[in-house]
């Protein structure tokens, strides 16, 4: 269970909402705080047909183990004189999942957001109006939250990646005469030495201490060019192209496309973590 909680003010009661195996679940007991019974209406609430209905629905949609022969007498026992129901006792006769009873310092009653809102209902309309308005004002500043801490990432790492740019050579360099007239049996190497000047081979034994191949070290934006490559690569197979001239043409992409992704600075999502070239 999430040991992260928000609380959201509702009427002068403080709610809170806390989030389980990334579900929002809202105290009950909080919620009933500012009622002149208190948490005992919560009880009342689930010994209610109608509740138990509804209960019942909401669990038939949402768990996969919810028991339903024994939803079943429950049912036929509810609004009987003899019936007694608690929260507790509904979790634990018919496996519930939309609700937790949790103990200690922050214990209390929680349903998912849900059941929640339905409990809302039944205390005051009005009061659900403000619950269910509090709570999505709460998501979107969550929202907000989580946009601004993404650009802000990626501002740094942008930064980061062009102040290593040179330093790390990043583009690309022209191949020789030589490379482009040798003829590599592995198609896969054509890649390797369009972008990184090598083959897996060449790499293996220049680092003899490393685990893994070349393209295990390749950052992120070297990973995004090797995909565009591999498809332009496809192209030109299937257009007749030679080995020698797709080489050409691939490491005069790989040098152009490569200088853009490293001069553009406003919509990319880089690794500052792996900055290395593959050698």
């Amino acid at each position: 269970m999430s040991k992260k909680s928000k609380k959201i003010t509702v009427q002068g009661s403080e709610i809170t909402v806390f989030q389980n195996d990334d579900l929002d679940f809202i105290s009950l007991t909080d919620m009933s705080s500012n009622f002149k019974e208190g948490s005992s209406l919560i009880g009342k609430w689930i010994t209610n047909k109608n509740t138990l209905e509804y209960l019942g629905i909401w669990e038939k949609i949402n768990n996969k183990n919810f028991n339903y022969p024994e939803f079943g007498v429950i049912e036929r026992e509810a609004g009987t004189n003899r019936f007694i129901m608690s929260v507790g006792q509904w979790i634990k006769r018919t496996n519930a999942i939309g609700l937790i009873v949790k103990a200690g310092r922050y214990g209390g009653t929680y349903a998912h957001k849900d059941i929640a809102f339905h409990f809302a209902m039944w205390l005051s309309p009005e009061f659900q109006i403000y619950v269910v308005k509090e709570f999505q004002r709460l998501k979107e500043q969550e929202q907000g939250q989580l946009e601004w801490n993404v650009k802000r990432q990626l501002t740094k790492i942008n930064y980061h990646i062009h102040t290593e740019a040179i330093k790390e050579n990043l583009i690309p360099k022209n191949l020789s005469k030589k490379q482009i007239n040798f003829v590599y049996a592995n198609e896969a190497d054509v890649l390797n030495v369009a972008l990184f000047g090598k083959t897996a081979k060449q790499w293996r034994e220049e680092n003899p201490d490393k685990k893994g191949n070349i393209r295990d070290y390749a950052n992120v934006t070297q990973l995004v060019c090797l995909a565009n490559l591999e498809n332009l690569n496809a192209v030109f197979i299937n257009d007749g192209l030679s080995q020698s001239e797709r080489l050409v043409k691939l490491n005069q992409i790989a040098i152009s496309q490569m200088k853009i992704l490293l001069a553009d600075t406003s919509n990319k999502m880089l690794n500052p973590k792996n900055e290395n070239t593959g050698e």
